[in-house]
């Protein structure tokens, strides 16, 4: 039997007996819908993932994108085909307005639709994941004649979208971009550079390819303030919206990718004159909002791209998990080792204790991941429809803070799933025979892209905890501590998993102001990657009590899976964090003084 790519059972478990994103059917912007109307949605994305998504998931990592001779990208039919099906179920447009020919369904029923697909192809679900985001930016901060002529496009699946920041000589430092916009006279710009570590750069899956790019227009502000942001098409639209004429944006090569191969990955060029719009050099472009605000307007796409690699590296580890369950299930080797129970027959791994403890500590990685994911993401549909500014700016402050860890937890702790999946089918495993060895390949990425651990740590400390005078990180501790509160209140076993998570939540507090505090802030930062992995525990097991909470009275199996994968994580994972702490406390220099020469 094929294993599904996530638990259906899970889902509904985070979605209705904990989260209760029925309630959000009380709001006006999401009042036409109901736990019907959820479920059909989510049926249906588990339908497709499964016939659609998940039979070529192995063919396109064996078959990788190539370049033709005509210039042209060459990537599996299959992957365009599931495209197309995701199309006409209308899923690029199920969290926007019933005006733009949206669902309007919130986003925590989307991101776990959308976790279906990434659970079953990392690769294929890489388009609608960068193109839906590509379009809430260009949502929030276009023109309408912009979101016409290029949003709606993008809901309807016919052109897709991606995020160009990075450049060669730069890497993640946006301060250095070279890359020039010079207006012209129509109030157009002609773009010149290159972007590099582009997903979906260049391919032949959709009709036209919408290229957000951040640039710098002569004679603005020096660094990140004199960055502005672009529409840049591959094909420029003619009278009727349509693509015409090739833009001067050429593909210089494909990245060779150690996983999530299906997603295209380029090298860029604009304004090569490779193709010259109208004869003349240089990209056509179109300026989104105002000048020199182009990276604020990308954050609204980078910080939902965040999440959505946290949901990635989530999915993949839940696809893992779920088969090295029901490998450990099915394969025999070994005997009892109780005396009471010995046998001369082989017996199922899965009832060895060391398998029951690699099993145990991928089902509290990726279930606590996927609990942080959808919490998140009914705060943004909460932010999104408060009509008290008080609460929105409060569930927005949250937000902010648990972005960073939301991006980064799931990315190194689930690929640490898909390593213990690997363990447990053996040499099995280690082959390209299963599943798993791919799904550690395609996780891999997750950790990198999208601002990795060190510039996320780097975030978390130094920006988020510290934000509107510390109000980030008491947004986050008073959150913790209602939870607290409500286990000692419930009493029993609850109270005792509390009192640790308590203890640890007092040590983020007095740890962070700390750092904060110090007059060096080079030392304070110095180990800022090891805080992100210690808040980000803290954070875990917070979820981890809350599911706790909501399993705690109920009878079954699933209920006791949840209660005991609890327990493991407060009694193997969050003790990991004391000594985090203790060495955050003495603002260790080792690695900041550490000398390159002596490498």
């Amino acid at each position: 039997m094929t294993t599904p790519p996530l638990s259906r059972r899970d889902l509904e478990f985070l979605l209705y007996e904990w989260l209760d994103v029925e309630s959000l059917t009380t709001r006006a912007r999401f009042q036409e819908h109901s736990r019907d109307t959820f479920d059909a949605v989510l049926a249906l994305s588990a339908d497709i993932a499964t016939k659609h998504f998940a039979p070529h998931n192995k063919t396109a990592d064996a078959t990788e994108p190539t370049v033709g001779a005509d210039g042209k990208v060459i990537t599996i039919p299959e992957t365009k085909k599931a495209l197309e099906v995701f199309a006409q179920a209308g899923l690029f447009a199920g969290s926007f307005g019933e005006d733009l020919g949206g669902m309007q369904l919130p986003t925590s029923v989307m991101r776990a639709s959308i976790a279906w697909f990434q659970a079953a192809n990392a690769g294929t679900s890489g388009y609608p994941f960068l193109t839906v985001a590509n379009a809430n930016l260009l949502v929030a901060h276009a023109s309408e004649d912009q979101i016409d002529a290029f949003v709606r496009p993008m809901l309807e699946g016919r052109f897709f979208g991606t995020m160009c920041l990075s450049e060669p000589q730069a890497g993640s430092s946006l301060a250095d971009i070279s890359t020039k916009a010079v207006e012209q006279e129509d109030g157009s710009y002609r773009l010149s550079g290159t972007k590099m570590w582009i997903s979906g750069g260049d391919h032949e899956i959709s009709d036209n390819i919408v290229h957000l790019v951040l640039a710098k227009i002569p004679g603005g502000p020096s660094g990140v303030k004199g960055i502005s942001l672009f529409i840049v098409p591959k094909y420029l639209l003619d009278d009727a919206g349509n693509p015409g004429e090739r833009n001067d944006v050429a593909l210089v090569g494909l990245n060779h990718k150690m996983g999530n191969r299906g997603t295209t990955n380029a090298l860029l060029n604009f304004g090569d004159g490779s193709y010259s719009p109208g004869g003349r050099p240089g990209a056509v472009g179109y300026l989104v909002g105002q000048p020199h605000h182009g990276l604020s307007y990308m954050f609204h796409m980078m910080n939902e791209a965040r999440i959505g690699v946290g949901f990635l590296a989530t999915a993949l580890g839940y696809a893992g998990f779920l088969q090295s369950v029901d490998y450990a299930k099915t394969r025999t080797q070994g005997r009892n080792q109780s005396a009471m129970e010995r046998s001369d027959k082989p017996i199922p791994i899965i009832a060895h204790a060391d398998v029951k403890r690699m099993l145990l500590a991928q089902k509290s990685y990726v279930e606590g991941a996927l609990a942080l994911g959808l919490y998140c993401s009914k705060l943004v549909d909460e932010q999104d429809t408060a009509d008290d500014t008080q609460v929105r700016d409060q569930k927005t402050l949250l937000l902010d803070v648990l972005t960073p860890i939301a991006k980064s937890w799931p990315s190194q702790w689930c690929l640490r799933a898909n390593d213990l999946a690997i363990q447990v089918h053996g040499g099995y495993g280690y082959t390209r025979d299963y599943d798993v060895e791919q799904f550690y390949r395609d996780n891999r990425l997750n950790q990198i892209h999208e601002g990795t651990h060190g510039i996320q740590g780097l975030d978390l400390l130094g920006r988020k905890m510290s934000m509107q005078d510390g109000a980030g990180l008491e947004a986050l501790v008073s959150t913790i501590q209602a939870t607290v509160d409500r286990a000692r209140h419930t009493g029993g076993e609850a109270s005792d998993l509390a009192k640790s998570l308590d203890e640890a939540t007092e040590q983020v507090r007095n740890i962070t102001r700390s750092l904060l505090e110090a007059m060096d802030r080079a030392e304070a930062l110095a180990n800022s990657s090891i805080y992100l992995e210690a808040v980000g525990h803290v954070v875990i097991a917070w979820m981890w009590l809350e599911q706790f909470l909501v399993a705690a009275s109920k009878e079954g199996d699933f209920y006791a899976g949840k209660r005991q994968a609890a327990r493991y994580f407060f009694r193997y994972e969050l003790p990991t964090t004391a000594a985090q702490f203790d060495l955050l406390a003495t603002r260790d220099r080792t690695t900041l003084d550490m000398n390159p020469a002596w490498f």
